[in-house]
C-alpha cells in the first residue's frame, strides 16, 4: 500500500482496528445512500417523483449515514458498550427502513424496486445482529411497509391500488420472512465460529502455560526460566553484577517422599512455591529447576542484596506449618548465591551458584552461601 493509500485509509478509518469493518461498512451504506439519490433525482427528472420530497429523503438517508459514521470513527461507541460497532447495528437498521418505508410512499409506480433494498437491510445485519434481532427487524420491516401500503391504499386508491398493495404486501412478507431465515442460520454459524475462537484461545492459553509453567508448582519452569535471564542480560549491556542467582535445594526432601510418601512430597513443593511467590520482589522469578531445586533469578541484584534475600526466604519458610501434611513435619533449604556479568557468564553463573549450594549442605544446611564473584575481565576470557 503507497503512502497516500495509507493516509487515507488512517483518516477514514482510525488507528484503531476494532473499528475498521464496521467503518468500512458504513462507508459502504453512505456510498449505497449516495447511488440511491442518484436514482431518485432521475426519478425525478423523468417525473415519478416529487422533487421536494426526493430531496427531504435524501437529507435523512445521508444525515443518518454521516451521522453513523461520524459516531463510530469518534470511538464513542468503544465506550459505551463493550460491544462496540455492534451496538450501533439495531438503530442504524431501523433508521434505515424509515428511510426506505418513506421511499415507498413517495415514490409511486417504481415503489415495487424498494422492496428489493429492505432485503439489502437485513443482509447488512446478517453478520452484527443475534437470532433475535433478526427476526425483530425483519418484523418492524413488514410493519412499516404494511402500514404505509395501507395507508396509502386507502388515501390514494388511483395512485396505490389496493390490490396492488396486497400483492406487494405478500411478496415483502416472503422476502422478508426468507431474509430473516437466512440471517438467523448465519447468526447461529457466527455464534458457533465465537464459540470456537473463544475455545481455541483457550486452547493456546493453557498450552502456553504448560509450555513455561511447571505443573506440580505453578511456578515458571526451568526453559522458560532460561529465556527470562537470556531476555534481562540482551538489554544490558554493561559488564557489572547485573543479575544474581540463587539455587535452592529443600534439605531431607528424600526422607519426606520416604517416610510421609510421594503425595506428602508433592505437597510440601507446592507450599513451598506459594510461600516464595508470597516473598520475592516484584520482578523476580522464581523457577522449579528439577525434582527438589528451584532457581530464584533476580535482575539487577548484587550478590549481598541476593543474600539478603534468601534470609528473608528461610525466615518466611520458618514460619510456616506443614502439620497438615505430615505431623511434627519441619522444612528448611540451602541455597548458593551467584552474581551473572553479563550473557556470556550465564551458565557459569549457574554452575557457581550449585557449587555454592552445595557447599551450603555440607556446611550444616538450612543455610546460603555466595560463591565467589569473577572479574569482567574473566568474563571476556571465556
Amino acid at each position: 500500500m503507497n503512502p497516500s493509500s495509507s493516509r487515507l485509509r488512517l483518516l477514514l478509518l482510525g488507528a484503531d482496528s476494532r473499528l475498521h469493518q464496521a467503518l468500512s461498512q458504513c462507508l459502504l451504506v453512505l456510498g449505497i445512500y449516495l447511488a440511491f439519490a442518484v436514482g431518485q433525482h432521475v426519478e425525478v427528472i423523468v417525473g415519478l417523483l416529487d422533487e421536494g420530497d426526493s430531496w427531504r429523503l435524501t437529507a435523512w438517508n445521508l444525515l443518518g449515514g454521516f451521522g453513523f459514521y461520524a459516531l463510530l470513527r469518534s470511538g464513542l461507541t468503544l465506550r459505551w458498550n463493550s460491544a462496540g460497532a455492534r451496538a450501533l447495528a439495531i438503530p442504524q437498521s431501523l433508521w434505515a427502513m424509515v428511510g426506505i418505508a418513506w421511499s415507498y410512499a413517495i415514490t409511486g409506480p417504481a415503489r415495487g424496486s424498494v422492496i428489493l433494498i429492505m432485503l439489502l437491510i437485513i443482509n447488512f445485519g446478517m453478520f452484527s445482529l443475534t437470532t433475535k434481532q433478526a427476526r425483530g427487524l425483519a418484523g418492524a420491516a413488514l410493519a412499516m411497509l404494511g402500514v404505509v401500503m395501507l395507508s396509502k391504499a386507502l388515501t390514494e386508491p388511483g395512485r396505490y391500488d389496493p390490490r396492488v398493495e396486497a400483492v406487494h404486501f405478500a411478496f415483502t412478507g416472503i422476502v422478508l420472512l426468507s431474509a430473516s431465515m437466512l440471517a438467523v442460520r448465519i447468526g447461529g454459524l457466527r455464534a458457533r465460529l465465537e464459540q470456537q475462537r473463544t475455545e481455541l484461545r483457550q486452547a493456546l492459553q493453557h498450552i502456553q502455560a504448560l509450555a513455561t509453567c511447571d505443573e506440580l508448582t505453578g511456578l515458571t519452569n526451568r526453559r522458560a526460566a532460561m529465556e527470562r535471564m537470556q531476555q534481562e542480560l540482551a538489554v544490558r549491556k554493561r559488564m557489572e553484577p547485573l543479575m544474581s542467582v540463587a539455587l535452592i535445594d529443600l534439605d531431607h526432601f528424600k526422607r519426606i517422599n520416604d517416610t510421609h510418601g510421594h503425595a506428602a512430597g508433592d505437597a510440601v513443593l507446592r507450599r513451598f512455591a506459594d510461600c516464595a511467590r508470597a516473598t520475592v520482589r516484584v520482578g523476580d522469578t522464581m523457577a522449579r529447576w528439577g525434582g527438589e531445586e528451584f532457581l530464584l533469578v533476580m535482575p539487577a541484584t548484587s550478590a549481598a542484596d541476593a543474600m539478603r534475600a534468601m534470609e528473608r526466604l528461610r525466615e518466611q519458610l520458618r514460619q510456616q506449618r506443614f502439620d497438615d501434611i505430615a505431623a511434627g513435619l519441619q522444612l528448611s533449604f540451602s541455597a548458593g548465591v551467584a552474581e551473572c556479568l553479563g550473557p556470556g557468564d550465564l551458565e557459569a553463573a549457574i554452575e557457581r551458584a550449585d557449587h555454592a549450594m552445595y557447599q551450603a549442605k555440607h556446611g550444616g544446611r538450612d543455610r546460603a552461601v555466595a560463591a565467589p564473584g569473577r572479574s569482567p575481565a574473566q568474563v571476556v576470557a571465556a
